[in-house]
């Protein structure tokens, strides 16, 4: 019977020195104390951890892409054909950055009409779903669900927040007050 608890602590003791193994070199990496870790970006002037070949990560001021899977701003659709009633895609012959941000148009016009005024088309709230900024958090959008009220453009997540929107007038006042607490959450 002495025999079964002793085989319990030796395996038991092996696995701890197992994972202290696996550990230590893990471990040899972290920062000591006072010392924080530098994910940060060295065109800041600051050391980067990253391996080498990968891009240095955003900081705060900078302007990430709204799309996380195209890098587009309305997922590539040209924010000028709102305004004739059905969005069109863009296309990369007509791609316009501004303040870091890739703007596709499905014609030259369309481009020069946005370049001559980007606050008229882009749209409001940054592209976040106005009903999420009255609640106080950015929510994503489907570029296909919008509304124009007022000469602005605004995106929606679904139908439902759209309708939502449309019938609650002080709606837009409380997202029009939320909305730099809301930007300030979101990442640049």
């Amino acid at each position: 019977m002495k025999a079964v608890p002793r085989q319990r602590w030796i395996s038991l003791g092996a696995g701890i020195m197992s994972l202290g193994a696996l550990l230590h070199p893990a471990l040899a990496n972290t920062p000591g104390a006072g010392q924080a870790p530098t994910l940060t970006s060295s065109a800041h002037g600051q050391n980067s951890r990253l391996p080498a070949g990968l891009p240095d990560l955003p900081s705060f001021g900078e302007a990430m892409q709204r799309s996380l899977w195209l890098g587009l701003a309305l997922n590539g659709f040209d924010p000028v054909t709102y305004r004739l009633g059905k969005p069109v895609a863009g296309t990369a012959a007509h791609e316009l950055v501004v303040d870091g941000i890739v703007w596709r148009f499905a014609s030259a016009a369309n481009l020069a009409a946005f370049r001559e005024a980007p606050e008229i088309y882009a749209p409001a709230f940054g592209g976040f779903d106005p009903t999420g900024v009255a609640a106080g958090v950015a929510v994503d959008t489907d570029p296909m669900q919008f509304a124009i009220v007022e000469t602005r453009l605004f995106l929606f997540r679904s139908a439902a927040n759209r309708d939502r929107f449309l019938r609650d007038k002080a709606m837009l006042a409380t997202a029009q007050g939320l909305w730099p607490t809301v930007e300030r959450t979101v990442a640049r």
